[in-house]
């Protein structure tokens, strides 16, 4: 594309954006105020810095389990949804397209190195990690979006122009064919999925802002664990003697009894002569209850990421059923963070009217089979549901016949039934509906005595011309 005349629009035959840098005229960088830069958030309070509590999400909060079971269930859950190119056949009924449509092929296959799985899980980890993703687009010559990249939210600073116009500046990311820095890349060209917008609408917050601490009290109590385990559950303590002694013979006990009963060779037998005593002084684990202390930063992150801890194997389920479990979490933690990427992909692809990215949701609420062939039976029975849409639920082909809903014949509407109540009204009050006057049964005819005369006589010449007949 064109923009105040310089080709901004990735082709094949132009790899990478063209910088347009001095022709937008001023920009700022947008800035966070939660503490860093460009919105890479390094403190989770206010002096953690000083404290060396700093966030890293690239390395040592995703050494915290619980920091890496939330983040990767999520993505991992999003990006095995199929998403589906539909169009809109009526009013909120929307069908999915075929395999024609030019703007299927980047979404089965976004670039060059990933497939869709790995791309989206890349997309959720970013906006996970730190809060935002950006995607860089490469279009061929009709101006289609054919591939999609991923680009490192390290690399990225979202710029904003005087006049309001958002731009991003880019740096090198050979990965993603950014080849050389790029100064001012139009918004156009960049797909910007964000998590809610704490301090500038350009700059998402990841959860690990709120739950940083927590990630790195958990991390610190499991290195002091493996520490403490390390030595044999042995705290460390010290050696005192009876009287006075010299800074060198106190030096030459302590390398003697670290030499002899530590690391390796924990658990040697010591022997201490001139009233010397140890004495533990590193408080021991049960006292200090660091499982509770570790139970509660699990908690804490799960809570800052709305993920059920039973998810994440860190807690009991609150219900029986597995689908009611599985609605929670899709509601809960998912349905936004899918909701966002549907959107960001329509407008990215800058899509035709009526037509809109979706992601198929039933792989991730699929039920248990006799629970799927319950609800399938009662949805062909209760006439909302043709027998072959639920054979196709199930992966199985159509039949003949099975393209019509079913209904039996014994449902009647209200408007029947009141027509045929008769007898609905209380007593001593006139019945909504006057019963009908039922008519006598009709009595069988009754023979006459001329009726009867005339039958005998008919049967008495019968026979004499039987008779007859026979002498003859």
């Amino acid at each position: 594309m064109n923009f105040l005349g310089l080709t901004v629009g990735r082709t094949k035959a132009a790899v990478s954006p063209l910088s347009v840098a001095g022709s937008a005229g001023a920009m700022v960088p947008a800035r966070s105020t939660g503490g860093g830069i460009w919105g890479m958030i390094q403190e989770s309070f206010s002096g953690a810095w000083q404290k060396n509590v700093v966030v890293d999400p690239d390395r040592s909060l995703l050494a915290f389990s619980a920091v890496y079971a939330c983040v990767t269930l999520i993505a991992n859950d999003i990006a095995k949804l199929r998403a589906k190119l539909v169009q809109e056949a009526g009013t909120n009924i929307w069908n999915e397209v075929d395999t024609n449509s030019p703007f299927l092929p980047v979404l089965a296959k976004p670039n060059h190195y990933q497939n869709r799985i790995q791309f989206f899980t890349q997309w959720v980890v970013s906006k996970m990690l730190h809060g935002n993703t950006y995607v860089l687009k490469e279009r061929d010559g009709r101006g289609l979006v054919t591939a999609m990249y991923v680009l490192d939210p390290r690399l990225v600073t979202p710029l904003v122009a005087a006049s309001g116009d958002v731009y991003y500046q880019l740096n090198t990311d050979y990965l993603s064919l950014v080849n050389t820095p790029k100064a001012a890349v139009p918004a156009s060209e960049v797909i910007h999925d964000r998590m809610p917008s704490l301090w500038h609408p350009l700059l998402g917050v990841s959860p690990i802002y709120a739950c940083g601490s927590s990630a790195t009290q958990g991390v610190r109590i499991q290195a002091n664990s493996a520490a403490f385990f390390e030595n044999m559950s042995r705290p460390s303590g010290m050696l005192t003697a009876p009287g006075t002694i010299t800074d060198a013979v106190a030096q030459r006990l302590k390398q003697a009894f670290e030499d002899n009963f530590t690391g390796s060779k924990i658990g040697r037998l010591a022997v201490l002569g001139d009233g010397l005593k140890y004495e533990a002084m590193t408080i021991p684990a049960a006292d200090a209850q660091l499982i509770e202390q570790l139970r509660w930063t699990v908690e804490d992150v799960a809570r800052c990421f709305h993920v059920p801890l039973h998810m994440i194997g860190a807690g009991n389920p609150t219900f029986a059923n597995i689908g009611a479990l599985t609605q929670s979490y899709y509601t809960q933690t998912l349905q936004s963070l899918i909701e966002s990427l549907e959107l960001c992909l329509g407008e990215g692809l800058a899509l035709p009217s009526r037509y809109g990215v979706e992601f198929d949701i039933e792989t991730l609420l699929r039920m248990d089979a006799s629970s799927r062939y319950d609800n399938i039976t009662k949805a062909i029975g209760a006439g909302w549901m043709s027998p072959n849409e639920g054979r196709l639920s199930e992966n199985l082909p159509p039949v003949v016949g099975g393209d019509t809903p079913y209904l039996q014949q014994q449902n009647w509407s209200l408007a029947q039934l009141d027509k045929r109540d008769i007898n609905a009204a209380p007593a001593g009050a006139a019945p909504t509906n006057p019963p009908v006057e039922a008519k006598p049964p009709e009595e069988p005819p009754v023979a006459k005595d001329d009726d009867g005369a005339a039958l005998f006589a008919a049967a008495l010449i019968s026979k004499f011309t039987e008779a007859a007949y026979a002498e003859s």
